[in-house]
């Protein structure tokens, strides 16, 4: 069906910033068109421009939405929305003095969530996944990437991933779901060295799933005790003889050139990134992988920033996400993080909404999307609000609306 929206304070185009390739970026390049008007169709943008200028061909159709801004579709591209329990005592005790090594001695961390993922019915973990994921929608979200991650188990990785291609299929097209493999997210303890657990359930779940065409991407956790090098050539080359495209948790505890890694096997995005080295930065300048900064979790555990500033400045292409999960971020909105963190990243208007439209749609894959112009798919967030400005401005106020 052809629609007309008219009248809209502004529209938020992005089209130089998506001529720049969503790197070193100016407050301008959001292109933003004051009353402005856009006309779509299911699958394409036909016209943008300012309502004034609408063609008149197009003016039989008008939907009038003053006191409205229409942006890219605000994309969350690294969550960990299917788990069972939570972690709440354990972030109490994190704030009561108790260390995160203390806690998983005790039980704690990811295996805590590994053994209430798995006593969990499968119905449960999908509607409590549904509830989460409307939530993310009502804040204007319309893309998100789920991981699996908390089954580690043959059996329980691959009913969650068959799971999250459920979720796929009854929110299609309302809301695009990335389905990442991250079987490799913690190594249980009944399995040592890592290899041994990534030859015996990671690598052979795997193959089972490709030929299914279910998973979207595979992930991997490279750290210090977690995942090693050789874990990540062998997993990502694996993936990549498939057909089947690379992310990585990469340089959050320490600098393991886990940036390296993923510009080596073309990975889609390297995220976290709170330890990149120079020569980390220097190379994702360089390369079509998206550096994926999750500040909420760095405010979540207390930690230091990432370098955004460092990556920026040198041509990087950076997006923010939420990294939503039960342990270290129990924050869902990624613009209320964006928002928060903008001004400790030093981090401009241009760049904060990049990170959650554009680029963020690139860590994903996602084509001819981010921008709003002519010929790209219709996907928008709306909002019910004087500016873009206004947004950013209020701190976890939510302006989203649904298009009409």
């Amino acid at each position: 069906m052809l629609k007309a929206l008219t009248d809209l304070n502004e529209i938020v185009t992005m089209k130089s910033a998506y001529s720049k390739d969503g790197r070193n970026l100016h407050p301008d390049d959001l292109s933003i068109i004051k009353n402005a008007a856009i006309v779509y169709d299911e699958s394409k943008i036909l016209w943008v421009g300012e309502t004034s200028k609408l063609p008149e061909q197009y003016k039989n159709l008008v939907q009038r939405l003053p006191g409205h801004v229409l942006t890219p579709e605000v994309v969350d591209s690294h969550t960990h929305i299917v788990f069972g329990g939570d972690r709440a005592q354990e972030y109490a005790d994190r704030l009561n003095g108790i260390s995160y090594e203390e806690i998983a001695k005790r039980g704690g961390g990811i295996l805590f969530t590994m053994k209430r993922t798995n006593e969990a019915s499968l119905d449960d973990l999908f509607n409590s996944a549904c509830e989460r994921i409307e939530r993310l929608n009502s804040y204007g979200v319309g893309s998100i990437e789920i991981k699996s991650g908390y089954g580690l188990n043959f059996d329980r990785e691959l009913e969650v991933s068959l799971l999250i291609d459920r979720l796929k299929k009854k929110y299609s097209p309302r809301i695009q779901i990335f389905n990442t493999y991250l079987a490799a997210h913690d190594v249980p303890k009944s399995f040592s060295p890592s290899t041994e657990y990534l030859e015996q359930v990671v690598l052979p779940l795997l193959e089972k799933l490709a030929p299914l065409r279910v998973i979207d991407a595979v992930d991997i956790f490279h750290e210090k005790n977690y995942f090693n090098e050789q874990d990540v050539d062998l997993l990502f080359s694996r993936a990549q003889s498939l057909g089947i495209a690379r992310k990585i948790h990469a340089d959050e505890l320490n600098d393991n050139a886990g940036a390296t890694l993923a510009v080596k096997h073309g990975a889609l995005s390297a995220d976290h990134l709170l330890k990149i080295s120079n020569d980390g930065i220097k190379l994702l300048s360089k390369n079509s992988t998206v550096a994926t900064l999750l500040p909420g979790t760095a405010f979540f555990l207390g930690k230091p920033l990432a370098p955004a500033r460092a990556l920026l400045d040198a041509g990087a292409k950076v997006a923010i996400a939420s990294d939503y999960n039960p342990g270290s971020c129990h924050c869902d909105n990624v613009l209320l993080v964006a928002s928060m963190a903008a001004a400790q990243l030093k981090i401009n208007q241009a760049e904060l909404w990049a990170g959650i439209t554009l680029n963020a749609s690139a860590a994903l894959g996602l084509k001819n999307q981010g921008v709003i112009t002519a010929g790209m798919k219709p996907r928008f967030s709306l909002f019910k609000t004087e500016s873009l400005s206004h947004i950013t401005y209020n701190w976890g106020r939510n302006f989203a609306v649904s298009l009409p």
